[in-house]
């Protein structure tokens, strides 16, 4: 039987499937089960999986249900003592796997162990410093704040505690991840591994669509946490939503340096401002107003060259096991 499972939830995923699974065959961990999970897929995603020659990979499909079904159709299926998940687009460093199940086996009473992140453009030829959190122990006044797991493709958990927390919301088409995290931080300690060992895909679209969604369902969980977390923790809200409109502002100056994303950036980050004036003192904040600057005096285009230039020079080598 193996010791870890790990779930990818894959729809139309067939032009990075491939590199996704490879990253997973290069761990120095080996003890594991690959379960893919296609959620529907209408390109060839099927297909190039089924190129993949190892005994440990197995291949389910169904109707197209959504990522969190994905994930619980995963959970469903898998048999290892611990199950992560990794989305079809992100890659792991090749120490991912053994040094999550170290920090867990040294730390039983802990639940989640997650990992820092890094971002990768849509190519994956430019990566960028991503989340670097520290936090363990009890995390979850830290987790009410902002989603420092960062991602899907980051936590791995005991199934006990799974069996324990349940499934992932279906109902909730982004953010589906930070609201397990919760549920799980409200119960256990987590552990991390300080060392950046998940790629984050970072992809570009149209973003009116994009946000309106994220917003949505950010706000939504949101709500629901401190609805379900003790009153003494309440004072946080505001600042969890000025983290919120900071995000949004984040992703809309990053994926899409338009007038439209802009505007919306725009609006947020003076949100955010409001809710939580303290924000201004951060770097991350105050590296966005330097984004909006520029798309103000210049023309979009023309910020968006220039920041793709900054963007590159800043550019770091693909995070290592070293």
């Amino acid at each position: 039987m193996p010791v870890i499972s790990v779930v990818i939830p894959v729809y139309n995923g067939e032009h990075t499937i491939l590199n996704t699974i490879a990253s997973i065959q290069e761990q120095t961990f080996s003890n594991f089960e690959i379960i893919v999970i296609d959620d529907g897929s209408t390109d060839g995603t099927v297909e190039r999986v089924n190129t993949v020659q190892d005994p440990r990979l197995k291949v389910f499909s169904y109707s197209n249900g959504g990522l969190p079904v994905a994930r619980n159709r995963g959970i469903s299926r898998s048999t290892g003592e611990f199950i992560t998940f990794i989305d079809a687009d992100d890659l792991w460093t090749s120490d991912k796997l053994e040094l999550q199940l170290a920090a867990l086996r040294q730390h039983p009473e802990a639940g989640l162990v997650y990992s820092w992140t890094a971002s990768m453009d849509e190519k994956g030829e430019n990566f960028y410093p991503g989340i670097s959190a520290s936090y363990e122990g009890n995390v979850y006044p830290q987790l009410l704040l902002t989603n420092f797991i960062a991602s899907g493709s980051n936590a791995m958990l005991r199934r006990d505690v799974i069996d324990a927390v349940g499934e992932f919301d279906a109902e909730l088409r982004s953010c589906e991840d930070w609201e397990y995290w919760l549920r799980v931080a409200a119960r256990w300690p987590f552990a991390v591994v300080r060392k950046p060992q998940v790629l984050y895909r970072q992809t570009s679209g149209a973003m009116s669509s994009k946000v309106e969604v994220m917003e949505k369902y950010y706000l939504m969980v949101l709500e629901r946490a401190f609805a379900a977390a003790p009153p003494e923790l309440h004072y946080l809200k505001n600042q969890s939503l000025a983290y919120e409109g900071q995000f949004v502002a984040l992703v809309c100056l990053n994926r899409q340096a338009s007038a439209e994303g802009a505007k919306i950036a725009c609006q947020r980050l003076q949100k955010a401002i409001r809710l939580h004036p303290k924000i201004l003192l951060q770097k991350k904040t105050q590296s966005l107003l330097v984004k909006l600057l520029l798309i103000s005096l210049l023309s979009p285009e023309i910020a968006t060259f220039v920041l793709q230039k900054i963007s590159k020079i800043r550019a770091n080598k693909k995070p290592s096991v070293a």
